[in-house]
């Protein structure tokens, strides 16, 4: 899929207009705020390991659940679909500066980034909503490391938290630290989050948007 890295500034822009562009914004149940989704099946890494044995997305929760129902899938099919419109990033800002009241905003829910493009767009709508922390879980570390090769810097209010790929192995530190971000993993090291010992839910936490807390890791799901 080839996206769109620039967007005109519509003169006047509504919600239902927004939502049109976008596919809407996502509001996961274990979150204290909203988020994007798109379809896990068009993941690009996470496609490939779905049949590796001991993979973390083998255990895919995005695609169990609420997340198989074909009216949620074709919502996050949309969505994808609608990352190549050249009005996203206006309309994607518009609906996070006029929804959004928690302060803290949830990338990929449901599935991962598509190219530098992708990238190039969510940090231009985390550019235009300054007052809100943004969170982005990827296992494309190709990705961002091309983004920050051309780039530079992520913006300071995205923190962008490198997944690990298997259950037994160790998040990717090396690759995050050279790039400087975070990660993300299932060992029992370093912070560990508490939502399954809360009802599932982050209540309180905020550490997944949180740049000082290095690495998170989290239970089977």
């Amino acid at each position: 899929m080839t996206l769109l890295v620039t967007c005109d500034i519509l003169p006047v822009m509504k919600v239902k207009d927004a939502n049109q562009i976008t596919g809407g914004l996502s509001a996961p149940s274990k979150m204290p705020c909203y988020g994007f989704s798109t379809t896990a099946k068009a993941c690009i890494t996470g496609r490939k390991l779905r049949d590796v044995v001991g993979s973390i997305c083998s255990k895919c929760y995005a695609l169990k659940g609420r997340y198989g129902f074909p009216n949620v899938q074709k919502a996050l099919v949309s969505r994808l679909e609608k990352l190549a419109d050249p009005q996203w990033v206006t309309a994607m800002a518009f609906l996070i500066n006029r929804k959004e009241k928690s302060g803290y905003f949830r990338w990929h829910d449901s599935g991962d980034l598509q190219s530098v493009g992708h990238l190039k767009n969510i940090v231009e709508v985390c550019n235009r909503t300054p007052n809100i922390k943004h969170w982005l879980p990827t296992r494309e570390y190709a990705t961002v490391s091309k983004y920050v090769n051309v780039y530079g810097p992520l913006p300071e209010n995205l923190t962008v938290r490198l997944s690990a790929l298997m259950f037994d192995k160790p998040a990717p530190v090396g690759i995050a630290k050279r790039l400087g971000l975070t990660t993300s993993g299932a060992s029992k090291q370093d912070f560990s989050c508490p939502a399954s010992n809360q009802g599932n839910q982050c209540v309180n936490c905020r550490a997944c948007w949180d740049k000082d807390v290095a690495n998170i890791n989290y239970k089977k799901h």
